[in-house]
């Protein structure tokens, strides 16, 4: 895994954001993989600004969305459609026809999954996946325990995840119990794998996936196992190395 060690949670942001574009230049037809939370908004910020500054299209983009809650209608406000939408989507060129979220509200998420899975594969799989960390250890809503084989699923949500999550929400009996998620042999099969890690709140669990043993309760270090993995993480969230190096 390559560190890269940022300032803080904007230098994070603007650096992924170069290395997206850069992709993007190289490779027109680029299979994206993006995720959701608090992590990747100043990316999205920093992209949008790019393509407003006619620096960027991303006409020939395709995406895939890691994850989203079950039972919330795609115009709720705390659903993913909604966030990316508000956050990204509906600030570039990006084609309709070229975005892929799960269907939270699906009559049938076994065929919702595997109909999921078929499109990332028919797609030749994610070119760079976007992820942020869970402070257990979670990638996408792939939660502690969750098998390294797993593909597209229904998850019960940990009680950490939904703690967390509850900052959006009025209540945390509001956050979901559930919700759909890529798995992590999904993730593992993405080309490159960019994590990005901001924050005091991510120390233990960064700290975790690189000085710790690679296991299902702890779904991120899987990650060590991938041939093309970027960390970019702030002093914050790296806080002893930046101490070590006098920063």
């Amino acid at each position: 895994m390559k560190i890269v060690k940022v300032r803080d949670y904007e230098e994070m942001s603007q650096a992924a954001c170069k290395i997206i574009l850069d992709k993007i230049k190289d490779k027109k037809h680029l299979v994206l993989g993006l995720a959701t939370g608090s992590t990747p908004e100043g990316l999205y910020r920093c992209m949008i600004h790019a393509y407003k500054e006619g620096k960027i299209s991303f006409q020939h983009i395709v995406t895939f969305n890691l994850d989203e809650y079950l039972n919330l209608d795609q115009n709720h406000p705390n659903s993913y459609h909604y966030y990316m939408k508000k956050k990204f989507f509906n600030h570039v060129d990006i084609p309709k026809k070229n975005i892929h979220l799960l269907d939270g509200m699906a009559t049938n998420y076994i065929q919702e999954c595997q109909q999921y899975d078929e499109k990332i594969r028919r797609a030749g799989n994610i070119d760079i996946q976007v992820l942020g960390l869970g402070v257990n250890g979670h990638i996408g809503f792939n939660e502690p325990g969750t098998s390294f084989i797993s593909r597209t699923h229904v998850v019960h949500l940990d009680p950490t995840t939904r703690k967390t999550n509850s900052k959006f929400f009025r209540d945390i009996q509001d956050v979901p119990k559930k919700a759909i998620t890529m798995g992590i042999a999904n993730i593992m099969e993405s080309k490159e794998i960019l994590l990005l890690v901001s924050g005091k709140k991510k120390e233990l669990a960064l700290a975790r996936l690189i000085n710790g043993e690679i296991s299902e309760q702890f779904p991120a270090s899987i990650l060590k196992k991938h041939q093309n993995v970027t960390i970019i993480a702030d002093c914050a969230a790296l806080s002893k190395m930046c101490k070590e190096n006098g920063n």
